[in-house]
């Protein structure tokens, strides 16, 4: 359950004016909603929609995303690749790739994505490509070791974005659980990089946004 940092009617008032929902998403976030367990881990409307802006301002050529689950996140940040560009997305569950390949071949965007299938601990090193993107969302435990893992593929003035970096508050708590304890040693480890200048935006549970200096 994401901390909700906004009243239910402020958020309300947020999703009314600003750009809606398109279809193709709306029909994903139900078809999560019916068929998918831990639904909640979805994007969602107004992450979406950040991530989509990112992604158009930076106009990225390569993105490389960490944890597909059913595809949001990943037809959200496509929307701004170049008319070159490529989006790798690493899930270690194969069971979501029907869904997957429905709702990208439904957004058009079948041509841009490269779905791969297993760890991404042992995937990332064998990608030869360098990223203007990255965005992490996948099992907590293993967020300081992604972090190691894509940096030096990062281009210097690119993005490495980390969802639910304040998990749900838990983050600001003395009395930490194992997830809770990685998220907040991630944080850690990226406001204390020299290569990177960071701020955690506090939009749903948390986006650690770095930027790559060095």
């Amino acid at each position: 359950m994401a901390l909700d940092i906004l009243s239910p009617a402020l958020e309300k008032y947020i999703k009314e004016n600003s750009t809606a929902e398109d279809t193709v998403l709306q029909e994903l976030t139900r078809e999560t909603h019916l068929k998918i367990q831990m639904p909640q881990m979805l994007s969602g409307h107004l992450q979406g929609l950040f991530l989509e802006f990112v992604s158009r301002m930076v106009q990225p050529r390569r993105i490389l995303e960490i944890g597909t689950f059913t595809g949001y996140s990943a037809i959200c940040l496509a929307k701004g690749l170049t008319d070159d560009g490529l989006l790798y997305t690493i899930d270690i569950n194969d069971e979501l790739e029907p869904i997957n390949t429905k709702y990208f071949a439904k957004a058009g965007i079948s041509n841009k994505v490269k779905r791969i299938s297993g760890d991404a601990k042992k995937l990332v090193a064998g990608i030869d490509e360098t990223f203007d993107i990255v965005f992490i969302d996948a099992d907590k435990q293993n967020y300081a070791a992604y972090f190691d893992l894509v940096i030096d593929k990062v281009r210097k003035g690119g993005y490495i974005i980390a969802d639910n970096v304040l998990w749900s508050g838990k983050v600001a708590e003395e009395n930490k659980n194992k997830d809770t304890q990685a998220i907040h040693d991630y944080n850690q480890q990226v406001v204390k990089d020299p290569r990177v200048i960071n701020y955690i935006l506090p939009l749903r549970d948390g986006l650690n946004i770095a930027q790559k200096i060095a």
